[in-house]
């Protein structure tokens, strides 16, 4: 525990025996200190009370430090600095900063944001070093326990939602994903074949209904999930040559589609679904961390 005596001493007054101690003249020091000599002489007296020592000893020839105040002239001027380390700002520079950013989200979420990102990093920052941590069922809780510093997610937190922010990166409507050879890739698309096609599904929990569902009960319409997927990378592998479809986010169904014989197709007008959201979400532990807010700013120049 640290000395009862800490909490009776008005820190104002260490910066005013460190001038004390230095001039060892209590108008020279109130000069400096650009305070009148009777404040400077009541604080010298408060010093004197709380550190039980003299301090300044008067002579014939002026004043001269107590054997306790010179002592104290090294320590108090390296105690100061540690003082003003502790409430100031943390400073941060990019250029040598190597600090280890931690980053999750599903596989295609990250293939689509980060890569330019860190790229962008790595000419900046150079030292910095990053690590993409494997995404849990939810990644909020993964904030939470401070396990990462972002998260990348098309999904809102059903907790502790008061202790995480989050930037919008993306809007993009949501499209059908099928091989070029699927029944449904040429001509108009009705609601009923396109409920009627089995379908196939990425989920994160492995459980649960899709986005989708909501949207088909209001017409009347169910789907048949054949396939669920815990991520997008091969979705591709999954789609050529087959009867399924996927409902994907414009972006991510585009990036899949690239180079494989697959090809996109809106939803049917009915269907209307509602856009899909990407977020950045960071926890408030990091909110006004500078080294956060300027990856932050350089992802927002990314997109820009």
């Amino acid at each position: 525990m640290r000395s009862l005596k800490l909490r009776n001493i008005d820190l104002n007054l260490l910066v005013v025996l460190d001038v004390l101690l230095a001039e060892q003249h209590v108008s020279r020091a109130a000069e400096r200190l650009n305070m009148s000599q009777p404040a400077v002489s009541r604080a010298l007296g408060r010093l004197r009370e709380t550190l039980n020592d003299p301090i300044l000893i008067r002579t014939a020839s002026g004043f001269t430090l107590s054997s306790r105040a010179v002592l104290l002239r090294g320590e108090l001027d390296i105690a100061l600095r540690d003082i003003e380390r502790v409430i100031e700002p943390p400073s941060f520079d990019p250029s040598t900063d190597d600090s280890l950013i931690r980053l999750t989200g599903l596989d295609m979420e990250i293939g689509l944001y980060f890569p330019v990102l860190i790229k962008r990093l790595r000419k900046i920052a150079p030292s910095m070093r990053f690590e993409v941590v494997r995404q849990e069922h939810d990644s909020f809780p993964m904030l939470e326990r401070d396990d990462v510093h972002f998260s990348l997610s098309g999904l809102a937190p059903m907790s502790a939602e008061h202790s995480l922010h989050r930037k919008t990166l993306q809007e993009m409507k949501v499209v059908c994903l099928m091989a070029e050879n699927h029944a449904l890739a040429h001509g108009s698309m009705t609601a009923e074949e396109y409920a009627n096609t089995p379908h196939g599904l990425v989920s994160i929990t492995g459980r649960g209904p899709g986005s989708m569902e909501q949207v088909l009960a209001q017409h009347g319409l169910q789907r048949k999930v054949a396939l669920r997927l815990s991520g997008f990378t091969s979705v591709a592998d999954f789609l050529e040559d087959s009867d399924l479809i996927f409902t994907l986010p414009e972006r991510l169904a585009e990036r899949i589609a690239q180079g494989r014989k697959l090809c996109i197709r809106p939803l049917p007008a009915p269907l209307k679904a509602n856009s899909v959201r990407f977020y950045l979400y960071w926890h408030e532990r990091y909110h006004n961390d500078p080294r956060m807010i300027w990856i932050r700013e350089q992802l927002s120049a990314t997109l820009a």
